[in-house]
């Protein structure tokens, strides 16, 4: 068996030790918060209902991925950038966009055809030097992005004058209650709640009053008008 060769039920079980191959272990229905998908559920979906929580299943871990960035540092950072330099940095994200594009579609197609995890291929093509290193670097951000979310919860509280000390344990027993259920499908659900909470994004930003002829004609972060005191350039 080769790295990209799909397992299949009888060589889950009788893979050699050291074989990138799926265990058993991850074997079975897909449960996500939006739908399910069986394991022997390989014919087309006839229905339009059975089509659609198939997609939901599917979509569901994606729309986590896509709003993972929008974090307490995340946003601040973008903040920030937008204080400093306004709308001139936004030809940036043309050239992002794309390589965001092909880099996590390269890593999907990597996962369907070899069935296994970015950490295990790594194990498998360079060594558990360069798979302990990669496991140890994502531990080391996961843990420092936790620090930002926090920093992020004390900022909140502060600024809408509710105790910090309450706030930042309820949000650890929170977080904690979340990942102890051991339910891939309640965290997921969670994560969903979360996500529907960030939607308030859009009526802040309604009720800030933007200024729709900014973004065309206003590409300097110089470009300010100071129309009354409240106003402020970036």
């Amino acid at each position: 068996m080769t790295l990209l060769d799909r397992p299949t039920s009888d060589t889950v079980l009788a893979a050699p030790h050291g074989t990138a191959v799926l265990d058993s272990a991850h074997v079975g229905d897909i449960e996500g918060a939006l739908g399910r998908i069986g394991l022997g559920d390989t014919a087309r979906p006839r229905s339009l209902k059975i089509r659609l929580a198939t997609m939901l299943a599917i979509i569901g871990p994606g729309l986590i991925v896509m709003v993972g960035d929008n974090d307490a540092g995340g946003v601040s950072t973008y903040v920030q950038a937008g204080q400093n330099y306004g709308y001139s940095l936004l030809w940036v994200l043309v050239l992002l966009i794309p390589v965001l594009i092909v880099n996590q579609e390269m890593v999907v197609r990597l996962g369907a055809v070899t069935g296994v995890g970015h950490a295990r291929l790594i194990n498998e093509r360079f060594g558990r030097g360069w798979g302990w290193f990669s496991v140890g670097d994502l531990f080391l951000l996961n843990f420092l992005t936790l620090v930002t979310e926090f920093i992020g919860i004390t900022l909140a509280a502060d600024y809408i004058g509710i105790p910090r000390y309450v706030v930042v344990p309820l949000a650890a027993i929170a977080l904690i209650t979340i990942m102890a259920t051991g339910s891939f499908q309640r965290w997921e659900r969670a994560m969903l709640a979360f996500i529907a909470i960030t939607l308030l994004q859009i009526p802040m930003l309604l009720m800030s009053h933007p200024d729709a002829g900014a973004p065309p004609n206003r590409l300097s972060s110089r470009a300010c008008v100071a129309e009354s005191p409240r106003t402020r350039c970036c």
